[in-house]
C-alpha cells in the first residue's frame, strides 16, 4: 500500500436535521465534489430507490468504469446517509432538491474520525470540465515517476503512470512496488492534467503541468483530508517497477510460512491443518481496510468458489487496526459476507508493518497490504508476490490473473 497519511483529529460536522416528514432524493447521477486543500475533488454518484422502501437507496460510487457499491443507503429526516462499512466511512448530506451538501468522515479511532466537506448535483456527469474541448497534448502511454522529487527530476522511479486519452477525457493509475491506485479518472485541460478517485477509502487528487520540451509532468498530489506530495514524471515506454517476486522472501533457513492464529469465531488456523494437507495453498496477506486487498479479495473470492474441487485451498492473515477481536472481528465478518468468501479469514495482528513482521518471522519483512504467498503441496512457500495490480490498471490485472492461475496450475500438476 501507499505511504500513511498523517491522522488528524477533526471535530466532526454535524448536518442538519429536522423532526417531520423525510425528503425525499431524487434517483440518478450526480456529479459530487470532496472540497479539499487542493481543490474541488469529482467524483461520480449514481443514486436509485430500492423497490418497496421508499427510504432506502443503492448507492455506486464512479470512478471511470468502476461502478463501486457502497452499503445500502438510508434517509433520515432531511438527510440522507450513504454508508462505506469496510473502510468505516459515510457520506451525509442535507438533500436540498437536486443538491445535497453535507461531509463525507472516516473513523480512525474511537476518539477520532477525519471529515471533509462534500456537495452533489444531480444530472451532471461530467469530471473536471464540462466541455469537450480538443487538446494539443496527448498523454496516452507510460510515465516514469517519482513521488516526493526534492530535485524537480525523475530521480527514483517509484511509481509507473499508466495513462489513456481519448479527446480530453484521462483515465489510468499509477503503479506502485506495493500496489496501484486503482481507478483515477479526469481530464487534459490545455496543458494540464487532473485526475480523482474516491472510493470511501482512498481520496486522491492530481494535478500536473505538461512540458512539451522534455516530456514531463510536474504536479502535486492531495490524499485524504491533510496528505500532499510533489510529483514529476516523465514519458518512457519502457518504464517499469521493481521485481514484485523479490520484495518479500523467504529467511534462510526456512522453507514454509509458519502461522497459527484465531478466526473471528475463535477457531484456531493454522498451516498444518488437515485441511492444507497435500494441496496447493494461497496466503492472502491482508486487511479489511485496504482498497487494495479489497480488488484482490473480489478477485480470489470468485477464484476459489471454481478451483477449491481441484485442490487447492485460500487462507486471509488479516492485519487489521485493532489486535483485539472484539473490535476487528466484526470487521472481518462484513468483508467475508460483502465479497462472499468461502475460505477462512484469521485475525493476525496489526497493520503496521514492523508488527506485521514479527508476527510472521519467516518472512524477511511484510513490505505491503497485501501479499501473496504459494505453498505448494508438501507445504513449502514456492512463490511470494507484493502488492497486487488491480483492475483499474487494464492489462496489468489481466497479466497478474494469467500468471496467477498459470503458477498454481504447475503446482497442481506436480
Amino acid at each position: 500500500m501507499k505511504k500513511l497519511l498523517p491522522i488528524i483529529a477533526i471535530t466532526l460536522l454535524s448536518v442538519s436535521a429536522c423532526s417531520g416528514q423525510s425528503a425525499p432524493v431524487k434517483p440518478g447521477i450526480y456529479r459530487a465534489v470532496l472540497k479539499t486543500r487542493g481543490g474541488e475533488l469529482p467524483f461520480g454518484l449514481d443514486i436509485q430507490q430500492t423497490a418497496g422502501d421508499a427510504k432506502t437507496y443503492a448507492v455506486f460510487v464512479l470512478n471511470g468504469t468502476e461502478r463501486l457499491p457502497m452499503d445500502p443507503a438510508t434517509v433520515q429526516n432531511d438527510s440522507l446517509h450513504i454508508p462505506m462499512a469496510l473502510f468505516e466511512s459515510e457520506l451525509v448530506a442535507k438533500i436540498d432538491g437536486n443538491r445535497l451538501r453535507g461531509v463525507w468522515r472516516r473513523r480512525r479511532t474511537a476518539q477520532q474520525s477525519q471529515t471533509m466537506p462534500f456537495e452533489a448535483q444531480h444530472g451532471l456527469t461530467y469530471r473536471f470540465v464540462a466541455d469537450e474541448k480538443s487538446t494539443p497534448v496527448n498523454l496516452t502511454g507510460k510515465w516514469a515517476t517519482d513521488f516526493g522529487s526534492k530535485s524537480g527530476k525523475v530521480d527514483t522511479v517509484n511509481a509507473v503512470g499508466v495513462f489513456d486519452q481519448k479527446g480530453n477525457h484521462l483515465s489510468g493509475t499509477f503503479l506502485t512496488p506495493t500496489g496501484d491506485y486503482r481507478y483515477l479518472d479526469g481530464n487534459v485541460v490545455g496543458d494540464s492534467l487532473f485526475l480523482s478517485c474516491f472510493d470511501g477509502s482512498h481520496v486522491y487528487l492530481f494535478k500536473a503541468r505538461y512540458n512539451s520540451a522534455d516530456k514531463t509532468l510536474t504536479g502535486g498530489q492531495w490524499a485524504g483530508v491533510s496528505g500532499y506530495d510533489s510529483w514529476v514524471a516523465r514519458f518512457d515506454p519502457k518504464a517499469d517497477l521493481p521485481d514484485p517476486a523479490k520484495l518479500t522472501y523467504l529467511k534462510t533457513g526456512s522453507k514454509t510460512l509458519n502461522f497459527s492464529f484465531p478466526e473471528p469465531n475463535g477457531k484456531t488456523v493454522s498451516i498444518t491443518d488437515p485441511r492444507f494437507k497435500n494441496k496447493v495453498t494461497v496466503v492472502q496477506i491482508m486487511g479489511s481496510w485496504c482498497p487494495n486487498c479489497m480488488d484482490e479479495t473480489n478477485f480470489l473470492s470468485p477464484w476459489y468458489k471454481l478451483n477449491k474441487k481441484r485442490g487447492v485451498e485460500v487462507v486471509g492473515l488479516a492485519f487489521e487496526r485493532s489486535p483485539e477481536m472484539a473490535e476487528s472481528g466484526p470487521k472481518i465478518d462484513r468483508m467475508k459476507q460483502r465479497f462472499h468468501i468461502d475460505y477462512p479469514i484469521v485475525l493476525a495482528g496489526t497493520n503496521d508493518k514492523v508488527q506485521a513482521s514479527k508476527a510472521l518471522p519467516d518472512l524477511n519483512a511484510v513490505v505491503a497490504f497485501p501479499t501473496t504467498i504459494f505453498i505448494d503441496k508438501k507445504g513449502q512457500v514456492r512463490h511470494i508476490h507484493t502488492g497486487f495490480s488491480g483492475p483499474g490498471t487494464g492489462k496489468y490485472y489481466d497479466q497478474y490473473v494469467e500468471e496467477f492461475n498459470r503458477l498454481v496450475d504447475k503446482l497442481l500438476a506436480e
